[in-house]
C-alpha cells in the first residue's frame, strides 16, 4: 500500500501513530451534537437549520459549510422539500359553480361569507391534507378536516364541522376554487341541504385563495 502511495512506511507508521489533532477533535465533537440535533429533528432537518440551532440554541460558532460537510461525512441528511402537489384537481366536463362573490370578501358580519381551499401539511406521521372554512368577516376557521387523501369526504366533513359549530341561517355564501372535491354531488348535496348558495373564483385565480391561505 506504501508503495502503490508513494509513502515510506516510517512515514505511514508515524501517521498511525499521531494523535488525533485539535481540528479533528472538535469535528468529532460536532458530529455528536448534530447526530442528537438530527434525530431529535426526526431526521427532518439539514444543515441550513442545523446550523441555526447550534448557535441559537447552544451558542456554538460555527460555519454552516462546515456543519453540511461533517452531516454528509456522517451520512446524515435532512428531508428536501418534494414537488409541490396538485390540491385543485378539476373534472371534465363538470360546470363549476358562479361566482357570487367576484373578490368583494367584506362581509357585513359573521356567517355570510365562508371561504375555503386545500393544503397539505408534513407531520410526524407523514403528508396530510387539510380542508379548512373560513368565516371571511371574522376571519377565523369555523370548520376543518385532515386526512391522507384528497377525496369529496375531506372538505364535506369540514363543512359539516362548520355547520355543527356555527349553526348559520340559509342563504350564506360558501366560496372555493373549482376543484373537483368542491364541485363533486357529495359537497353539492351537503350545503344545499344546509340552504348554502356555492360560490366559486375563476380558475386559476390566486387572488381568491389568498385570503384563506
Amino acid at each position: 500500500m506504501c508503495r502503490v502511495f508513494g509513502v515510506s512506511r516510517t512515514g505511514f507508521h508515524n501517521w498511525e501513530r499521531r494523535a488525533p489533532s485539535d481540528r479533528a477533535l472538535q469535528d468529532a465533537w460536532l458530529t455528536e451534537k448534530i447526530k442528537r440535533i438530527h434525530e431529535t429533528s426526526r431526521g427532518v432537518y439539514g444543515s441550513p437549520r442545523i446550523h441555526a440551532e447550534l448557535r441559537l440554541e447552544h451558542d456554538i460558532r460555527v460555519g454552516e459549510k462546515r456543519v453540511a460537510r461533517l452531516m454528509k461525512v456522517a451520512g446524515i441528511a435532512g428531508v428536501r422539500p418534494k414537488k409541490r402537489w396538485k390540491t385543485t384537481i378539476r373534472i371534465p366536463g363538470i360546470t363549476p359553480a358562479t361566482d357570487l362573490v367576484e373578490r368583494n370578501f367584506n362581509p357585513s358580519g359573521p356567517n355570510v361569507l365562508w371561504v375555503a381551499d386545500i393544503t397539505y401539511l408534513r407531520t410526524g406521521e407523514g403528508w396530510l391534507y387539510l380542508a379548512a372554512v373560513q368565516d371571511a368577516y371574522s376571519r377565523l376557521i369555523v370548520g376543518w378536516s385532515m386526512a391522507t387523501h384528497m377525496r369529496s369526504s375531506l372538505v364535506v366533513d369540514a363543512l359539516k364541522m362548520a355547520l355543527a359549530r356555527r349553526r348559520p341561517e340559509p342563504g350564506l355564501i360558501h366560496h372555493s376554487d373549482q376543484g373537483g372535491q368542491y364541485v363533486s354531488l357529495a359537497f353539492g348535496r351537503t350545503a344545499h341541504q344546509a340552504g348554502i348558495a356555492v360560490s366559486m373564483g375563476s380558475r386559476g385565480d390566486a387572488y381568491d385563495k389568498a385570503l384563506v391561505s
